[in-house]
């Protein structure tokens, strides 16, 4: 693994502080009281599910303070936050005052991995605005396909700390990381890395497009094989400049067009690879047919074509591209379809909670009734409509802040149809379908795609989906 090297840590006695609990922070108390780490965890929190948390581990003797996330314990020599904690709060600058360390899960996870007698496996690690989770999984069939023992994990939900301590022996970890796990994880060092774009997103959470860009750079700090870039994102480019690598690591392009020498790209239907071949100046390789991406939407053969790369640069043969690719199933409210009824095709793509995801998905469709809204997170919509202008037959908004879009649409596209839903309970789905379906012609798709958040209306992005399925099913029923 080359300067991968397992690092060792001496917990016996080490007080640390973990905050929050929930998917990360549980298992990185367990793992350090195991390891004789006096382990503190600090929650914000303090309703029923966060005290039956609080009790599971103060049976194990770990002590838990709920409700009180900001102050920083007495003894504290390290603190490991979960990712969604923001770097101004009040534990952390303590901390930094202090001259204590503050790490990550994934920190954590890579500073363990190797500590439980197993051969620590390295990792492709994928981040970008758009696309992971649907690229990480995408690799993981692709590397299953391999005969390659692996697991899609981080940020998609598995927990890494899981992965590297568990009972499971792998060969390679497909890795998510997110900008917020990122921020934290001045360690990892990837054999492979890709970044698939950069849009801005959680700005209020790294405080500028600056930041927030350096973060999600980090992924290729210590790469030892590639560096996948995008080769229509410039900026993706420039982190790969930016970044210190292993001596002989490769900067690999993916492009929707034809691939120059050391990219992958698109020849008359076929995924095609330039980069690891013999001859890259004379030769491709053909890896897979578009028709074997599901959905074959623009945005999902770029997401196809970055997991081929870190596939590739790990040793994987193309035909196992090829079967990774046929064998993956796409995650629910991914550019869903739902149903087509009076050949109008329902589309759900809830999980498009930014513009930079809303963009792709409304270039995949030629003719679309966009249902749209929630809330922004600061974003600004007239770019996003000034591109699509030409492919919306109507628009049906809701949400708390659907005049944010309503007023981009008025200066970019006056002449497109809107209904504006002055209603933000979760019913307002059943007639936002029932208004786009009239705005619809044959050849349409009514398109979920909110460039939003979902948590005015809704618990999270799958509720939100899960209702639009459910009212197209409804009117399918009543048009059947």
């Amino acid at each position: 693994m080359g300067s991968q090297e397992v690092s060792t840590v001496d917990w016996q006695g080490k007080h640390v502080t973990v905050a929050g609990l929930g998917v990360s922070g549980i298992p990185a108390a367990r793992a350090l009281h195991e390891r004789g780490a006096l382990v503190t965890v600090v929650n914000d929190g303090d309703d029923e599910r966060a005290r039956a948390q609080a009790a599971e581990l103060e049976a194990l003797g770990i002590t838990v303070r709920l409700g009180d996330g900001a102050t920083l314990p007495p003894s504290t020599e390290l603190v490991v936050t979960a990712p969604g904690w923001q770097p101004d709060k009040p534990l952390f600058l303590a901390a930094a005052e202090a001259g204590v360390d503050i790490w990550g899960d994934v920190e954590l996870a890579w500073r363990l991995r190797g500590t439980n007698g197993r051969e620590a496996a390295p990792w492709l690690a994928v981040t970008g605005t758009n696309g992971k989770t649907t690229t990480v999984r995408m690799l993981a069939s692709i590397l299953e396909a391999a005969g390659l023992r692996t697991a899609a994990v981080g940020n998609i939900g598995v927990s890494l700390l899981d992965a590297v301590l568990g009972e499971q022996e792998y060969d390679v970890l497909a890795v998510e990381l997110s900008s917020y796990q990122l921020h934290w994880a001045p360690s990892p060092r990837a054999h492979s890395a890709a970044v698939l774009n950069l849009a801005p997103d959680h700005l209020d959470w790294h405080g500028s497009m600056e930041a927030y860009a350096a973060d999600k750079g980090r992924v290729y700090e210590g790469n030892t094989v590639a560096c996948v870039y995008n080769a229509a994102d410039p900026a993706t480019e420039d982190l790969v400049r930016e970044a210190d690598v292993e001596e002989g690591c490769r900067a690999i392009g993916f492009t929707l067009g034809p691939p120059g020498p050391s990219q992958l790209g698109v020849v008359d239907g076929i995924l095609v690879d330039r980069a690891f071949v013999k001859n890259r100046q004379k030769q491709a390789q053909e890896l897979a047919e578009v028709s074997d991406v599901n959905p074959p939407a623009p945005h999902n053969i770029a997401n196809a074509l970055a997991a081929a790369a870190l596939a590739r640069a790990f040793g994987v043969e193309p035909a196992a591209v090829r079967d990774g690719l046929r064998a993956f199933r796409p995650d629910a409210h991914r550019i869903e379809h739902v149903a087509d009824i009076g050949e109008v095709a329902y589309v759900d793509d809830s999980k498009a909670t930014n513009t930079h995801a809303t963009e792709a998905s409304l270039a995949a469709y030629d003719s679309i009734v966009w249902i749209a809204g929630g809330l922004a997170k600061g974003a600004t919509f007239d770019e996003l409509v000034t591109g699509a202008a030409k492919r919306l037959r109507g628009v049906v908004l809701m949400g708390a802040d659907r005049a944010l879009i309503h007023e981009a649409l008025t200066r970019h596209a006056p002449e497109v149809p809107v209904v504006d839903l002055d209603r933000t309970d979760t019913g307002a789905m059943s007639e936002a379908v029932e208004h786009a379906a009239r705005l619809a012609r044959p050849g349409d798709t009514v398109l979920l795609a909110p460039a939003c958040a979902s948590m005015d209306m809704f618990t999270n992005y799958n509720k939100r989906g899960e209702a639009f399925a459910d009212a197209v099913r409804a009117r399918a029923g009543t048009s059947a």
